[in-house]
């Protein structure tokens, strides 16, 4: 059973999750604040966790620092805030998706099952599973970074849209395609996504992040991976 942790300090919206995900045979935790939902997100290991960012106790940007300090488990942000630099914060911090309220409960457990299979996705084994290029070595079996003798931590969407782009070596993945693949969705307002996410990757794998060498841009087209 796929284990949920939901973070919200709002009842009704809290009630309505509830139900939504136990009716689609999914377990459920919840925490109406930020001390709460770290502590359970200890005990229980939920496999994804549903987060809004406006908490009694604290900002949900900490917690999600808070969790990726340990976990990659996928983290979907439930939030009002609509603002660009929010959003990017969160997505900075190692959140996985941002939804906005009000949403669609439809959008979000689409957006649930796009978080929980890609999870799933990267624990298949690919057909070469050693990367290895003169700046850092991409383990694809064991879902592992390493640059300059150190791990690389990477969250499970940087790792998924990282090992989409290193298996297929030279060539160029539209945007449109990515998105599908790691969100679930295709709609253009997403390559922002794609911006800061490739951005956090080149900070962690490149030498000089603004001049990549491995991660290469194909303006208004997608994205290719040069070894």
């Amino acid at each position: 059973m796929t284990r949920v942790l939901v973070v919200e300090d709002d009842p009704q919206l809290v009630r309505a999750l509830v139900i939504n995900l136990q009716a689609r045979k999914y377990g459920v935790d919840a925490a109406p604040d930020g001390a709460t939902a770290l502590r359970l997100a200890a005990a229980r290991q939920p496999d994804v966790v549903l987060l809004d960012l406006g908490l009694p106790d604290m900002d949900g940007v900490d917690i999600i620092k808070g969790l990726r300090g340990w976990s990659r488990m996928p983290i979907l942000v439930l939030s009002a805030r609509q603002g660009s630099e929010e959003k990017v914060a969160a997505l900075d911090a190692g959140a996985d998706d941002y939804i906005t309220k009000p949403f669609s409960m439809n959008e979000l457990l689409a957006r649930l099952r796009a978080a929980v299979r890609r999870t799933e996705d990267a624990s298949l084994v690919p057909e070469t599973t050693l990367v290895e290029t003169a700046d850092f070595t991409i383990d694809l079996l064991a879902k592992k970074v390493v640059r300059g003798g150190r791990d690389v931590r990477l969250t499970p969407t940087e790792w998924h849209l990282l090992e989409i782009l290193v298996t297929n070596p030279g060539r160029l993945i539209t945007q449109k395609h990515l998105l599908q693949e790691v969100w679930g969705v295709s709609q253009r307002s997403k390559t922002n996504y794609l911006r800061v996410y490739m951005a956090q990757l080149r900070r962690k794998l490149e030498t000089e992040p603004s001049h990549p060498r491995y991660l290469i841009t194909e303006p208004g087209m997608g994205y290719r991976f040069e070894g």
